[in-house]
């Protein structure tokens, strides 16, 4: 029987297999937005296994107080917060919960991409404080996707998802990648092949689904968004680091930009105040994958993952380390 921590509640149910077999500890939220980590050494005393949040700082110093430790499952698809040759090095392997996230995410990314392209926001606001006297032709005027380019960073599971939800709005469809996505994806999408430059120069949208790394960091800068449409909008709902906040709220001020719809931030709660302010941003609490059907599955995925290493299998699903 393995000892189980998990550093926030999940979903009802979704602890159900792993408490048939096993113990499971679940934290309360931290007091904070986020958790220390010596709170996470703390909290995984006698743990086998960690069940962790994007927030979680799995560090080094975790793995060298508990050295009992088998198994990291991480309830998300990204890794940031996870120091993975810490990890290597300590023997502890880490999984974590890719494809699930697709759709919900995906349908996210054009719940913001229309929000902003039709101030939806500002509608609902302009109804709730009973400003609304009469039928004005020049009231909030949106935006048509209809014949417009979206431009796609990153053409993995998300962004050919949201690029073929585009092809209903009858989008045209560019997109870059590091490389070529396989031709498959090219034509269930009908989505062409451009260098960065081009899909920032000539696109309206331009939704972000790349990873988060070295190469990605603020790629999406002072220059690129200079060199975007004055009528475009930008939709991120990937990392938060991908973009220079502070870059991206001086464009919107300067009108380089039309508007935004974000649903992942640079430093996490924290927000650019600027983007607080402006009122052509979308703002969304990184909500990604906050569907009932989504949420629940990546729970599955860490039950299987933790019951694969735990039951000594050769093969992990969804390990990374």
């Amino acid at each position: 029987m393995a000892h189980i921590v998990a550093t926030r509640a999940l979903l009802d149910g979704g602890l159900a297999d792993l408490r048939e077999a096993h113990t499971v500890t679940v934290c309360a939220p931290p007091d904070g937005s986020t958790r220390s980590v010596e709170e996470l050494i703390a909290l995984s005393d006698g743990a086998d296994v960690l069940l962790t949040m994007l927030a979680d700082p799995v560090a080094a110093p975790l793995f060298e107080a508990r050295p009992q430790l088998k198994l990291v499952a991480q309830y998300a698809v990204g890794v940031d917060n996870i120091d993975l040759a810490a990890a290597e090095a300590h023997g502890v392997a880490v999984t974590h919960t890719p494809g699930v996230l697709t759709d919900a995410t995906a349908d996210l990314t054009w719940a913001l991409l229309l929000a902003a392209a039709r101030h939806v926001p500002a509608a609902d606001a302009y109804v709730r404080e009973g400003r609304f006297e009469r039928w004005e032709p020049a009231l909030l005027l949106g935006t048509e996707l209809s014949q417009k380019t979206l431009g796609v960073v990153g053409m993995g599971r998300i962004g050919a998802a949201v690029a073929r939800r585009a092809l209903g709005f009858g989008m045209r469809v560019v997109y870059h990648n590091r490389t070529r996505a396989n031709p498959t994806r090219e034509r269930q999408t009908t989505a062409r092949y451009v260098a960065l430059e081009e899909l920032l120069a000539t696109s309206d949208v331009v939704s972000l689904h790349c990873p988060h790394n070295a190469d990605s960091h603020h790629l999406i800068d002072a220059d690129a968004l200079a060199a975007m449409k004055p009528s475009a909008l930008l939709v991120n709902t990937a990392r938060g680091a991908v973009v220079d906040e502070a870059a991206l709220a001086a464009a919107l001020a300067d009108g380089e930009i039309a508007g935004a719809g974000l649903d992942v931030f640079e430093d996490e709660p924290a927000v650019h105040p600027g983007l607080r302010e402006h009122d052509r941003v979308v703002l969304a609490p990184h909500l990604g994958s906050a569907t009932a059907r989504a949420r629940m599955r990546m729970a599955q995925m860490c039950t299987d993952s933790i019951q694969a290493v735990m039951e000594g299998h050769d093969s992990v699903p969804h390990r990374l380390v």
